[in-house]
């Protein structure tokens, strides 16, 4: 099997034999029902591929589709003028080079059917081209924009700027105005439109780059089209079943062993009610091809707008992962540099784990294994940026929770943390302290991967502050500041956090530690076994 591994293009994939997921029966639908489109999905999704295969569908290139399912639902294969506009690749954190980017598509469809004689203005001349395709061809144009976003994902929340009518400016308050002009032309041309779809990764709001334009309808969280990018279960075990076999086997795993591994690793992605499975399709198809479970998604770029976003905002991941929040937080609200949530969501980082119709309310948490694992690791890189801890200190305290040796986790820890006490030591306010404290705890414990973590977990009894579960071993932690470990001990007694795990065969500890706010490390340690 051919594996379209960073191919983008539908053409290419059918006439040189590489495999292909069909969706052409949920593009049927979208290009039946509907006239303009906006959809989220994160990166490396398919967004383009899907922009590929409508550009071809439009231009009636029948040939391509034949044995799909399209090939029996189209009936009258129409060409129609296409205008496709694509911001992937490019890099829009220098003044111009956005301008230049539309400037030269614009160039290229005013050869093809004729420039304003008498408008100037970027707008015109786009409306113009729309009108003059539509009278020319006799049929409706075709707009299909892909990364619509990325010139503001390039410099959201930075310091570079621009000049603007010769005063300097913010690159990001430039870009919103030339993509507000942009998009607003399709308001002024619509009676010249067919069919219109924005790809990206977030939608910001309307008043600073849809207002002007005829609003989309926004098909990101619409059930129908949960798997229009992305591969589902079903597709993924009708379409590639031999090929996971092949894995299971290179692995010395069973076939079922290998689906669930594929689930944990790059399943889990959730974008509507409806709770669809959704694996992520560039890392299946880099596994099976490699025969190796690694973290390809995440490997190809860093989330920089997302680091700047957390890091300015003051919010700690932990803090966000998790949690319940209402529809107008993330579905409904519009990605902004002060609310990073939705930006979060929309980028693949988080996913829908629950919904709660009585409430109205989701549940956000770390889509899989890769993306918890990636985003931890370089979260803790971060955080601990001038720390000469390899990964070696983590295999330890692995090996060391993993054979019950707490006392060898009590010298590791305290070593650790007495390393990195010069950040608390600038931390006046209680508060923050203790919010660093969580958060260097919930980074070291979210490294050891191979092993549930679960922070805050809730009870009937009240919100424990961390478990981890080893094969042979399960921990309760209880933190407190400038208080004792005793202390830390009766409150998981007298809050009953054990009982969850009254019939589990493990050995349980119950684990109570406090840290000083004035030595930045752990001041009283002490466990106790369940009895």
């Amino acid at each position: 099997m051919k594996y379209p591994i960073g191919i983008q293009s539908f053409e290419q994939i059918r006439e040189d034999g590489y495999v292909y997921v069909d969706k052409t029966a949920l593009i049927y639908d979208l290009v039946s029902k509907g006239k303009i489109y906006f959809l989220s999905r994160p990166r490396r999704f398919g967004k383009s591929l899907l922009i590929s295969t409508l550009e071809n569908y439009f231009l009636g290139r029948k040939e391509l589709f034949r044995g799909l399912a399209i090939d029996t639902l189209e009936k009258e294969w129409k060409e129609y003028p296409v205008f496709h506009l694509d911001f992937n690749g490019g890099n829009f954190d220098k003044d111009g080079e956005l301008d230049k980017r539309i400037l030269g598509s614009l160039e290229t469809w005013e050869n093809q059917w004729g420039k304003d004689p008498i408008n100037k203005e970027l707008g015109a001349r786009i409306a113009h081209v729309l009108k003059q395709a539509h009278e020319k061809s006799g049929r409706r144009a075709v707009v299909l924009v892909d990364e619509y976003d990325k010139p503001l994902l390039d410099v959201i929340d930075t310091d570079y700027t621009g000049l603007l009518n010769g005063k300097e400016t913010k690159l990001e308050d430039i870009h919103r105005g030339i993509l507000k002009g942009l998009y607003s032309v399709f308001k002024l041309a619509d009676k010249h439109l067919q069919f219109v779809l924005l790809t990206g990764v977030t939608k910001f709001s309307q008043v600073s780059v849809f207002s002007g334009f005829n609003q989309p309808k926004d098909i990101s969280y619409d059930s129908r089209f949960d798997a229009l990018c992305g591969i589902s279960k079903d597709e993924l075990l009708s379409v590639f079943k031999e090929q996971i076999r092949e894995l299971g086997e290179m692995n010395g795993m069973t076939e079922e062993e290998t689906v669930e591994k594929l689930k944990r690793k790059y399943d889990g992605y959730h974008f509507s009610k409806q709770m669809k499975d959704i694996f992520n399709p560039f890392s299946i198809l880099n596994c099976l091809d490699s025969k190796d479970f690694q973290n390809y998604w995440f490997a190809t770029g860093t989330p920089t707008y997302l680091m700047r976003l957390l890091a300015n905002n003051h919010e700690n991941i932990n803090e966000l992962a998790g949690k319940e929040y209402s529809a107008a937080e993330f579905v409904d609200y519009k990605a902004t540099k002060q609310k990073p949530l939705p930006m979060i969501y929309q980028s693949g980082y988080f996913t829908i784990k629950s919904y709660d119709p009585t409430f109205d309310v989701y549940r956000l948490d770390f889509p899989n294994e890769e993306v918890r694992s990636g985003m931890v690791a370089l979260l803790a890189s971060d955080y601990f940026s001038d720390e000469k801890y390899s990964n070696s200190w983590f295999v330890d305290v692995t090996r060391a929770l993993r054979s019950g040796d707490i006392e060898k986790f009590k010298l590791q820890l305290t070593s650790f943390l007495s390393n990195i006490s010069y950040r608390f030591q600038r931390k006046k306010d209680e508060r923050e302290c203790e919010r660093h404290f969580q958060y260097t705890f919930y980074l070291i414990l979210q490294l050891l991967g191979k092993y549930n973590t679960y922070v805050e977990k809730e009870t009937s009894q009240g919100r424990i502050d961390c478990v981890l579960e080893c094969p042979d071993y399960v921990y309760i932690f209880e933190f407190k500041l400038n208080s004792t470990a005793e202390a830390a001990l009766k409150q998981i007694d007298e809050k009953g956090y054990v009982q969850p795990y009254a019939s589990d065969k493990r050995k349980i500890y119950k684990v109570g530690i406090s840290f000083s706010s004035e030595t930045g490390t752990v001041n009283d340690f002490a466990y106790k076994p369940r009895l």
